[in-house]
């Protein structure tokens, strides 16, 4: 008898320690004896309390012991899902609305029967993990070993891949100048760099007060809470600063978001204000995220556009990318394409080529004009002034692009 209660209380701590889903501990997790003067003691309570991650029989939570990696992975699953009254769990609707086609069809077909529960038979954490995998948050081969240790740039790798399929990376120059400023950095390698640096701009991570980010070392229990809660709820996120004369700027992203940018020099700066005017001129037939201007023909278009319509386009796109030191024109020629967003294609125009924008002006309405009468139109590169112009045609969908770049 006391070999199978000795057994049993041993279950139940192991269950507790990765994360009973259930209302009981977390109603209790104000009575934890070891957290009350815990920095991150309100994240505890509050991530407790929506089932992420539990305490300990004992009454203890234990925030300072380090989390293993599938039991991360776990709560990386669990803090994207809604808790509900009588105990099961679905996947929060922000988030469902946040991946891609492809990834809401994986959930849909291949787990549309997840109860978000460990494996009762076999390894415990495998459907968190295969999850988490082919919704592409985790790279599955760089783990030899799930019960190991988080590290911090393990966490940031998988910060990475979770953002790039839920939101969208930072501007990479801008990341990396952040991460630079810790001494410990070099000693991670360039990939781990990358992943330690959005997860920095993000606000999501941050540094100690040493000045070190804390490579190689691990992750706690009460760290992952406040990581994840940061990942999942933008409001408790560290807020980065910009340096407008460093030409640093915060753009707006699709989906309500912000994106922080790093233009490479003034004109781009200026060009970004050009787009905002540009749009303007459309009335509410645009919008504008992060470097790109949308011209709709109308609302109609652009609610299809939004709603991401199958073969729904929006009639012309004016952008910058600040990474490579390029701007561009794309144009649908449809019915009336030209008309509707000329004023707007002219201004955006007599701001990147200035005294040479008739030139330019000259070559985009003959080459428009060309594919949208339909004639054999080549696709070609000429120099209008300092600028480098290259023009894709793709006659099939009448849809030409003007790539613009500074001569080298």
């Amino acid at each position: 008898m006391k070999r199978i209660t000795w057994m049993t209380a041993i279950c139940i701590m192991l269950w507790a320690a990765v994360g009973n889903t259930g209302f009981a501990q977390g109603e209790a997790s104000k009575s934890f004896t070891d957290v009350q003067s815990h920095w991150a003691v309100k994240t505890i309570e509050e991530m407790v309390q929506r089932g992420i991650l539990d305490g300990y029989p004992d009454g203890t939570f234990r925030p300072q012991e380090p989390v293993k990696v599938d039991q991360f992975i776990k709560m990386l699953i669990l803090s994207y899902s809604d808790l509900h009254q009588n105990g099961d769990r679905s996947w929060n609707s922000s988030f469902l609305q946040s991946l891609s086609a492809e990834n809401q069809a994986i959930l849909k077909q291949d787990y549309r029967y997840f109860d978000f529960k460990a494996s009762t038979a076999g390894y415990w954490a495998k459907p968190y993990i295969d999850v988490a995998s082919d919704l592409h948050l985790l790279n599955r081969s760089r783990y030899n070993d799930f019960q190991a240790d988080m590290t911090r740039e393990n966490v940031a790798e998988i910060l990475y891949y979770t953002l790039q399929e839920t939101e969208f990376l930072e501007d990479s120059q801008f990341s990396q100048s952040i991460a630079q400023t810790y001494g410990d950095l070099r000693s991670a390698s360039e990939r781990e760099q990358k992943f330690i640096a959005e997860s920095l701009v993000k606000g999501i991570m941050q540094g100690y007060p040493s000045g070190y980010f804390g490579v190689g070392q691990t992750v706690t229990r009460a760290e992952s809470l406040v990581i994840l809660n940061r990942l999942t709820d933008k409001t408790k996120r560290i807020a980065m600063k910009v340096s407008p004369e460093k030409l640093e700027r915060t753009v707006p992203t699709l989906g309500g978001g912000k994106k922080i940018v790093v233009f490479p020099d003034q004109h781009m700066w200026d060009a970004y204000e050009t787009l905002g005017k540009a749009g303007q001129l459309r009335g509410s037939n645009h919008d504008l995220f992060e470097t790109t201007l949308r011209l709709f023909k109308d609302q109609e278009e652009k609610d299809l556009v939004l709603a991401k319509q199958s073969g729904a386009s929006e009639e012309a796109a004016l952008w910058l990318d600040p990474q490579y030191n390029t701007y561009g024109i794309t144009i649908h020629l449809r019915t009336g394409t030209l008309a509707r967003n000329q004023e707007a294609i002219q201004l955006f125009a007599n701001h990147l080529f200035g005294y040479n924008a008739s030139t330019f002006h000259q070559t985009f309405s003959g080459i428009c004009a060309s594919v949208e009468a339909g004639k054999k139109t080549d696709s070609t590169s000429v120099i209008i002034g300092d600028n480098n112009v290259n023009i894709q045609v793709d006659a099939a969908t009448k849809t030409v692009i003007f790539s613009i770049a500074k001569k080298k």
